[in-house]
């Protein structure tokens, strides 16, 4: 259900044409979501596209492959957890294509938060109105009073209650998150509690964080969200759930998916066109390019093809930045958890461990696994992981962490496990705003899509990847005179923005 304060993003032309009057051959370099909404949108309207994605599976860091246990059974793995937030709207329309009623989404209607001393935190039955949601969350907070919340710091205060998409980074980008968190003023366990554990959650760790981009983070998930502050889960591995059907649909429309091949060059031709070389030697040749592999494969590519864009644009893209690694930890046990265990828990000041999932809970192959062995299937997440910590002193760490939040595991034998240490997602340090990369290139035909790219409206993770993908393939479509795919967003301003940031208003008009 969409949302009742919904907005549209853009206004696609009504008479504009379905489909392209001539054939357009564009060429996407990477298979993730944002690679694969352009292609759907530029399908659908008949554009001959191709994917290059590097791994030998879709899905980018959403992405599944296959795996086998000790005993030969066939199992996919992913890497990790992911939630399906109700008011990720272009992600959802995209998923639509191959799911109409979204049935593989099982709604999740609490996701507890669990900190040090048995502090417990829940988000169940919150309402779904915008600021009321917080209110309530505050004030049957065991961490937290009204009295509590009336001594915020009036400035930050009052700044969570007015994102905008301009003014807020103006005033707040150069300030890092723990910064503005301390100056809030909030006790120090609601503080645990309530902000530190969401701040962490999008893999910054907070003294490297934009408090700008913190900021917009609140208001998607909290003050300009209609849709409540749980969330959906797939119900299967998104291998079968997700990226088979989604190839499926693709290949109907006659896209060519080349999974296990790069984009290793791309340079302009004097008649316009793009010449992509692919990582086995073929060169495509094509009439506009997305380029939506994750930050570091982005970097690389430009790297290699010294001829695209300005001098300031390629200095831009080699200078962004991933943040601290983050781990995953998926293991078998020969014992079931407790039957009154949350799918997905939240966590904080417990050491590394920033959520648990009870797979076996919420997915069919999990499930079956569990109920075949008598086990369960757990795993364990950890964001912003200090650079310096290696593999068993993470695991170390993490598996503390589950025995003491779940004491029915101390017992249990690992009988497979998974671990996963990666370092790709995109940093979003203080100041780095007006250097991020947008969707349009200094490079005609030349666009971008990632969860990296700037948007103007409010968007994060797999939403920001869906909603980027989507806007590069609308700047080929407006410029080759086809209908545009429609967007939407949440309120993209906070309730006091107007009043707030009157001032910035009046000088922006007054250089306009």
């Amino acid at each position: 259900m969409l949302g009742i304060s919904r907005k549209p993003v853009n206004h696609p032309d009504p008479a504009a044409p379905r489909t392209l009057a001539q054939g357009r051959d564009v060429v996407i370099a990477g298979g993730g979501i944002a690679g694969l909404a352009a292609a759907t949108v530029l399908a659908e309207r008949g554009v001959r596209v191709t994917v290059l994605e590097p791994d030998a599976t879709l899905g980018g860091r959403a992405g599944a492959w296959t795996e086998t246990l000790k005993d030969g059974t066939k199992f996919e793995m992913e890497r990790g957890f992911h939630a399906f937030f109700r008011q990720y709207y272009n992600l959802r329309a995209w998923l639509r294509r191959i799911d109409p009623t979204l049935s593989f989404l099982r709604p999740v209607e609490d996701y507890p938060l669990l900190g040090p001393d048995g502090l417990r935190e829940s988000f169940a039955g919150l309402p779904k109105i915008p600021i009321v949601n917080l209110v309530s969350l505050i004030r049957r907070s065991s961490t937290m009073t009204l009295r509590d919340a009336l001594k915020v710091d009036d400035t930050c205060g009052r700044a969570i209650m007015a994102y905008d998409p301009k003014a807020t980074y103006a005033q707040f980008d150069g300030l890092d998150a723990r910064s503005f968190l301390d100056r809030l003023g909030f006790p120090p366990r609601a503080r645990q509690m309530l902000f530190d554990v969401f701040a962490h959650s999008f893999f910054n760790p907070e003294e490297e964080f934009s408090a700008g981009e913190l900021l917009m983070m609140f208001h998607f998930y909290f003050i300009g969200n209609p849709e409540g502050i749980v969330f959906d889960v797939v119900d299967g591995p998104f291998s079968t759930k997700l990226w088979q059907p989604m190839a499926r649909y693709l290949e109907a429309r006659g896209v060519t998916i080349r999974t296990g091949e790069a984009a290793a060059q791309v340079e302009r031709a004097p008649d316009g066109r793009f010449h992509v070389t692919c990582s086995s030697g073929q060169v495509l040749t094509a009439d506009a390019c997305v380029l939506a592999p994750h930050l570091p494969g982005l970097q690389r590519l430009v790297a290699a093809s010294p001829g695209l864009g300005t001098e300031e644009w390629r200095a831009a893209i080699a200078g962004q930045t991933v943040t601290a690694p983050f781990a995953v930890w998926r293991l078998w046990l020969d014992r079931p958890c407790r039957p009154d265990r949350a799918p997905f828990v939240g966590t904080t000041g417990l050491g590394l461990v920033d959520n648990i999932s009870v797979y076996d809970l919420f997915e069919d192959e999990s499930r079956d696994w569990a109920a075949r062995t008598g086990g369960s299937i757990v795993e364990l997440h950890a964001y912003a992981v200090p650079r310096d910590l290696e593999e068993p002193a993470i695991k170390v760490d993490l598996l503390r962490a589950l025995h003491e939040l779940y004491p029915e595991t101390r017992d249990a034998t690992i009988l497979e496990e998974r671990f996963l240490l990666r370092q790709d997602c995109p940093a979003f340090p203080p100041g780095s705003y007006g250097g991020r990369p947008r969707v349009e290139t200094p490079e005609p035909g030349l666009l971008l899509a990632g969860d990296f790219v700037h948007t103007d409206f409010p968007t994060a993770l797999m939403e920001r990847a869906a909603s980027t993908g989507m806007l590069a393939a609308n700047d080929l479509l407006r410029r080759w005179g086809a209908a545009e795919e429609p967007l939407w967003s949440v309120l993209p301003r906070g309730p006091l923005a107007r009043v707030i940031h009157r001032k910035f208003y009046r000088e922006a008009a007054r250089v306009t």
